[in-house]
């Protein structure tokens, strides 16, 4: 991806933050570059999340080679009061965040069993 992102105006549902954690949680040795163009983001703004989420103690990294290594806290409580105080955890919110074909939920509407 080259350049600045397509911007968005509008509201979302989820953070910059939690869109950056979700793509690291995908990959461990994500690279800047990747995660940037995965969540739509500047490389600079993805470089000052990690920065904000290392600080806080969500994440962790370890230099491998020329890249990193990334170690997420899953036990970290969330942020918000509100999650706080239901003692949700990071591994709570990456359970809805990442794509893991083997182990999705069946949505409403649709079917467990096989058609023939």
């Amino acid at each position: 991806m080259d350049g600045v992102p397509e911007s968005h105006n509008g509201w979302t549902f989820l953070t910059n933050h939690a869109r950056v954690l979700a793509a690291i949680a995908d990959n461990q040795s994500a690279r800047v570059r990747d995660i940037a163009a995965r969540c739509r983001l500047t490389e600079r703004a993805v470089q000052k999340i990690i920065a904000d989420l290392e600080q806080a103690g969500y994440l962790s990294h370890v230099r491998q080679g020329r890249g990193n290594s990334y170690h997420i806290d899953p036990a970290k409580i969330l942020r918000h009061p509100t999650e706080a105080g239901q003692g949700l955890t990071v591994a709570s919110l990456l359970s809805l965040l990442i794509h893991d074909e083997d182990s999705r939920a069946v949505l409403p509407g649709e079917s467990t069993r096989a058609s023939g």
